[in-house]
């Protein structure tokens, strides 16, 4: 994003778009579906209705959105890299740009920390943080304070955990052995090597932090990076009651152009935002890639058609998720407008 920025604290463009993502309102839609990887975000958004052009936009910053509708519900897919970072950048100027509740469930892939097969699918209730302590002396191991630090942990919505493990019971393929596991409890690392208990050449001094993992949180199962932070961010929302004062747009040098069609309105606006007691939803589901017991790892086929079911499940838990009317975002001026028909259920 090359355009004149103004406001240090939460820089938009002239036409309210915002930093990282590259996004305006009427360009996120309220349920939403969180992925790593571009191709995930692609596939998923292969099973969106035909009649309605999706709209489409790569930002500078790496983040793909792809907004649609599935079964005529609007649905916003975005692919966000790796990392509580960009999960932060996510959520929260996906947040600025959406109007009413935000329900959002995040597929991904992780490792396991239990004796199940790759190719498994893990949707856990809860999370824990783990964390890198810079104040420990790496280089010499010599010090009072521990190498790594675990965080209590924090829910998903319940509600939404639960309507998406059903969502996936039905769209695994019929004869399937895919095991399905429901309840269990995540930890999300600000690593991939260090705080997950990998090794490498550098002095991590986490010999025993799985060990120690396991010790300290009962239902332990699977190891990513980003979940934790999405439920954490959902569970502290305060429904814009804290929220900053709205400023006038700074003036730019341009809009950011979106890689696809443009929205059909620019004339909705931040100030239009309604945020008061609005909730964020979280749920997630894991595909196990990587077994950390057996050392096993996913092959690329198992990917693609695990990636294909349970695309079409979260799909089907977020649409078949009631948001009252009330506190959806307006239709009007979005990038789900049809033509001359509501898309709204």
């Amino acid at each position: 994003m090359r355009n004149t920025l103004t406001d240090a604290n939460f820089p938009r463009t002239a036409d309210e778009r915002v930093y990282h993502l590259g996004l305006r309102p009427g360009e996120v839609a309220n349920r939403i579906v969180t992925v790593g990887s571009p191709s995930r975000a692609q596939a998923i958004a292969a099973f969106f209705d035909k009649e309605l052009e999706p709209f489409v936009l790569s930002s500078e910053r790496g983040f793909l959105t792809i907004t649609g509708t599935f079964k005529n519900v609007p649905v916003y897919v975005i692919s966000i890299g790796m990392g509580s970072p960009n999960m932060d950048f996510f959520i929260r100027e996906a947040r600025e740009c959406l109007s009413g509740d935000m329900v959002v469930v995040r597929l991904g892939s992780c490792g396991a920390l239990i004796d199940v097969p790759v190719g498994t699918v893990v949707v856990p209730k809860a999370s824990v943080a783990v964390t890198r302590n810079v104040d420990f002396d790496f280089s010499s191991g010599d010090s009072l304070e521990p190498p790594y630090r675990i965080s209590k942990s924090v829910h998903a919505d319940a509600a939404l955990h639960n309507e998406l493990q059903k969502a996936l019971v039905v769209a695994r393929p019929t004869g399937s052995g895919t095991e399905i596991l429901a309840g269990a409890v995540n930890a999300s690392a600000d690593s991939f090597y260090s705080s997950q208990g990998r090794h490498t050449s550098f002095p991590d001094h986490n010999e025993d932090l799985i060990e120690k993992l396991q010790a300290s949180t009962p239902g332990l199962a699977t190891l990513e990076m980003e979940t934790f932070h999405l439920y954490h961010l959902a569970a502290c929302w305060s429904g814009g009651r804290t929220a900053a004062k709205v400023q006038d747009p700074p003036l730019t040098a341009g809009p950011v152009k979106p890689v696809g069609p443009l929205s059909p309105s620019q004339a909705f606006t931040t100030t239009s935002l309604r945020l008061a007691s609005t909730v964020i939803r979280a749920a997630a589901a894991h595909m196990v890639f990587a077994s950390r017991t057996s050392q096993d790892f996913i092959t690329p086929n198992q990917v693609t058609e695990l990636e294909r079911w349970t695309g079409i499940g979260v799909l089907h838990a977020i649409c078949n998720f009631e948001i009252p009317l009330d506190r959806l975002h307006p239709e009007q001026g979005s990038a789900w407008e049809a033509r001359g028909k509501s898309v709204l259920p």
